[in-house]
């Protein structure tokens, strides 16, 4: 047990003597702790963690960053390496022994929900996301409440950065750390000027443009360690090649000093392979037509940039009819209705929404449904149905268990012990599960190997989620993923562009985040092909738009291969052993 006998009597010390008041329970509190807590050779966190499957190379690097960087750490491991799961390992080991209280998690907007289920599925830690009612509701919400998650762009914004940097975190992990890359911008500026004990960067990419990045980001963590920006210039940059070092030797030890990277070559990570399968679907003349005045109706109310369009009906309501539409004619109809029941909605709009769901009710085929049961004709083993809707999904359960087949259920209404009994018998007697996507959330569904999308979610990392459940560590068999889709709808145009432009499904997990950040319009991905699906006229038009936006996610593709093969070389060079 390694523990600082020096400083363990210090504190012990304080257990003695008279009654001490309130102010110092805490102290006393790690007092006791530390008197019976084990070093950071005994890792705690490895019994607190849950359904994680921790590997030996994750246990090395949470030990290196306890015991040799002190919690100040650049976690730089590749890609798909789990970089979330070392920062939740090391931040549970500094809660555990209450050496951490309060905690500040930054990352790019797209990621903060991830996060959040992450730490709750995982870690059992809940954290208080920055869009929160409760945290917007609060007359000073960053110290208020002891673990926030925010958005880099939000906490530094002028109005809260003040109050942010006001406070002191024990703790401060910054997600996609390479945005603080440039020493000159605020947001590297406000990560600087944070009051925080421990910090851990985590990126796979630190290095773009010269070596002066790593530079920056070393400089967030221990402030001199590569001295002046120009001596390190002096000392370690080529003169006239900004990417290539010298003097390596004294620069790979500086570096090794506060960074870590795991290459998945070196490691016990996924090695089986994904293959994708587009399985047609030809929709009956009547659900093709409810599709299509279902569209007109939407395009009918849509207003680019309005939160709320014409007829009261919000831009988010729209998206999520046109998502159903997609998905059944059950989970369509069954918003319909609802929206209908609305007293705030127009009496016009109204009698639209009952006439839209009577159309609805009348469609007796179901295309999709007859194409998803000759592909499990098909299927032999195990597989996990995938829909967006809770009406699909009890569709699709009744349905399988109407031709004799065995069925679990997952979705985000059940209870835990619900969802554990359901996962139970997935993995013994049924061959299949139907699960939601939120049903689904922290759930490792490796001992399967089919993948069934019975729709598409707009957001690509929500495909990758999903694809996630199955082709995570310790899956050791091909993952086979079949996506249904019907001709000239919206799915169809996302599945083209995902698959032709950036082969999404070949891409190790966690590429397509990184690929989906280097695109020039920073909306959410799901706003963006509503806005080119909504404005368009015809099918022609949303192939043109559909094609501009492949283009840039081509770029972006060939912009992330560039820069993952030069961090590849320049970090394999400074992290390699002699």
């Amino acid at each position: 047990m390694s523990v600082d006998l020096e400083q363990a009597a210090a504190v012990l010390g304080l257990l003695a003597g008279p009654p001490a008041p309130l102010s110092d329970y805490y102290l006393r509190q790690q007092a006791v702790r530390l008197s019976v807590s084990p070093g950071f050779d005994t890792l705690l966190s490895l019994h607190a963690a849950r359904d994680i499957e921790i590997l030996d190379y994750q246990v090395a690097t949470v030990r290196h960053v306890l015991k040799n960087l002190r919690g100040r750490a650049l976690l730089c491991d590749e890609v798909g390496l789990g970089k979330t799961i070392e920062a939740g390992l090391i931040l549970m080991e500094y809660l555990l022994r209450g050496l951490v209280r309060r905690v500040l998690i930054l990352t790019p907007p797209s990621l903060a929900e991830q996060w959040r289920t992450e730490m709750y599925t995982k870690f059992s830690l809940d954290f208080i996301l920055y869009d929160d009612s409760a945290f917007r509701a609060s007359a000073d919400p960053w110290r208020a409440f002891d673990r926030i998650i925010a958005s880099l762009d939000t906490a530094k914004r002028e109005g809260r950065r003040e109050a942010v940097l006001a406070e002191t975190f024990d703790m401060v992990i910054v997600d996609e750390a390479h945005h603080l890359k440039n020493r000159n911008t605020q947001a590297h500026r406000f990560v600087s000027g944070l009051k925080k004990k421990y910090i851990l960067l985590l990126t796979a990419t630190p290095v773009e443009n010269d070596l002066e990045e790593l530079f920056n980001l070393i400089t967030l963590l221990a402030p001199g360690q590569l001295e002046t920006a120009a001596s390190f210039k002096r000392k370690y940059i080529t003169p006239g090649d900004p990417l290539k070092p010298r003097n390596t030797s004294g620069l790979k030890q500086l570096v090794r000093e506060v960074m870590v990277r795991n290459r998945r070559s070196e490691t016990g990570a996924i090695h089986s392979r994904r293959r994708a399968e587009v399985v047609q679907v030809a929709l009956a003349p009547d659900e093709m037509a409810f599709y299509r005045r279902m569209t007109a109706f939407i395009r009918g109310h849509y207003t680019a940039g309005v939160a709320a369009a014409t007829g009261g009906v919000s831009q988010f309501v729209l998206k999520t009819l046109q998502r159903e539409a997609g998905s059944s004619i059950e989970a369509t109809v069954s918003t319909l209705k609802k929206m209908a029941a609305r007293e705030e909605y127009p009496a016009a709009l109204r009698r639209v929404l009952d006439t839209l769901a009577a159309q609805g009710q009348r469609v007796a085929d179901r295309g999709k449904l007859a194409a998803l049961l000759r592909l499990l004709a098909r299927v032999t083993e195990k597989a996990v149905i995938f829909t967006g809707f809770v009406e699909t999904q009890r569709l699709l359960a009744r349905t399988l268990r109407g031709q004799g087949c065995a069925v679990a259920e997952l979705h985000g209404q059940m209870r835990r012990g619900e969802k554990e009994e359901q996962l139970r018998l997935f993995a013994t007697q049924a061959q299949f599960l139907v699960s939601t996507d939120t049903g689904s959330e922290g759930r490792n569904l490796q001992f399967c190997r089919i993948l069934i999308n019975y729709d598409l979610p707009w957001n690509p990392m929500r495909i990758e989620q999903r694809i996630g459940r199955l082709h995570r560590l310790g899956q050791t068999r091909e993952v086979l993923i079949y996506n249904l889709s019907a001709a000239e709808t919206v799915e169809a145009h996302l599945l083209e562009l995902l698959d032709a432009k950036i082969n999404m499904f070949q891409l190790v997990i966690g590429e397509l985040e990184m690929i989906l950040g280097n695109i020039r319009d920073k909306r959410d991905f799901e706003d963006i092909i509503l806005d080119i699906w909504a404005r368009a006229g015809d099918d022609q038009a949303v192939r043109r738009e559909m094609e501009a936006l492949g283009n840039q996610l081509l770029a972006a593709r060939q912009h992330y291969d560039a820069l993952k093969a030069l961090d590849d070389k320049l970090l394999g060079e400074l992290m390699a052993d002699d």
